[in-house]
C-alpha cells in the first residue's frame, strides 16, 4: 500500500488562542510518542483535513515536519459537534519494529442470500475490532463476507477471519461479528376500552361549558 504522507508545520500557539488558527484556515494537532517529546503542529486545513477525514484508527500515516518523518497513528479526532469539521486530531508516534494495537473497521462486503431470498436484516455486533500487529501490518478495515449467512440465524465470529501477514485479534475468538435474523415487527399499542355506562355515570360538562352555563343563568336574573 502507497504511505500516505501529510506535511505539518510546528506551532506556537497552543490553548484557547488555537481558535485564531482555525478561522486563518490551520487544523491545529499534536504529535506525541513514547520516545519523542510531544510536538504542537498544525496542517493546512483546505489540503489535508479530507486525508485525514479518512483515516482510521488503523491506517499508518507518515507526518513530515521540518525535513523529518514520523510514522503515525491517529488516537483522537476531535470534531464540531454541530457542523462536523476537524478541530483537532491527536497523533500518537510508533516504531516500525514494534507492535502496536489499534481499532480497525469492519466493513461488510458481499450480498447475503438471507436478506436476497429470506427478507432477514443484518446485526453488526462489532463495528471495529482491536488488532496487533507491526505498525505496516496493521489492516486499514477488516473485511467481512456476508455472503457466508445463508440461513436465518447463521452468523460470522471473530473465529472465521483470516487476516494476511502476522495480525492478532484481541478479541474473544467466539464473539459474533455480524448475525442474520428477522426483522423485528412493533405491536401497535392496544387502546384502553371504557364501558359507555362509564362514561355516561361518570361523566361531567366541561369547565367552559359549565361558564356557558352560569353565564345563562346570570342573565336570565
Amino acid at each position: 500500500m502507497k504511505e500516505i504522507v501529510i506535511n505539518a508545520q510546528r506551532r506556537e500557539i497552543i490553548g484557547k488562542r488555537v481558535k485564531s488558527m482555525r478561522r486563518e484556515g490551520q487544523l491545529p494537532a499534536v504529535l506525541y510518542g513514547r520516545n519523542i517529546e510531544a510536538i504542537p503542529i498544525m496542517f493546512d486545513y483546505h489540503e489535508t483535513s479530507r486525508v485525514i477525514d479518512r483515516l482510521s484508527a488503523s491506517t499508518l500515516v507518515v507526518i513530515e515536519i521540518d525535513g523529518e518523518s514520523h510514522y503515525s497513528l491517529v488516537r483522537e479526532k476531535q470534531r464540531d459537534v454541530i457542523r462536523g469539521n476537524l478541530l483537532h486530531v491527536d497523533f500518537q508516534a510508533v516504531s516500525l519494529s514494534e507492535k502496536v494495537r489499534a481499532e480497525a473497521v469492519v466493513e461488510l462486503v458481499g450480498e447475503s442470500q438471507s436478506i436476497k431470498d429470506l427478507g432477514g436484516v443484518i446485526i453488526v455486533n462489532n463495528e471495529t475490532l482491536e488488532v496487533e500487529a507491526l505498525p505496516r501490518e496493521l489492516p486499514d478495515r477488516i473485511e467481512v463476507d456476508i455472503s457466508a449467512l445463508k440461513e436465518i440465524g447463521d452468523a460470522i465470529y471473530v473465529r472465521d477471519l483470516e487476516l494476511a501477514g502476522d495480525v492478532s485479534i484481541l478479541v474473544d475468538e467466539d464473539e459474533p461479528i455480524v448475525l442474520a435474523t428477522l426483522p423485528t415487527i412493533e405491536a401497535e399499542p392496544e387502546e384502553e376500552e371504557v364501558e359507555e355506562e362509564e362514561i355516561l355515570e361518570g361523566a361531567e360538562p366541561e369547565v367552559i361549558e359549565k361558564g356557558k352555563v352560569e353565564e345563562e343563568e346570570a342573565a336570565k336574573e
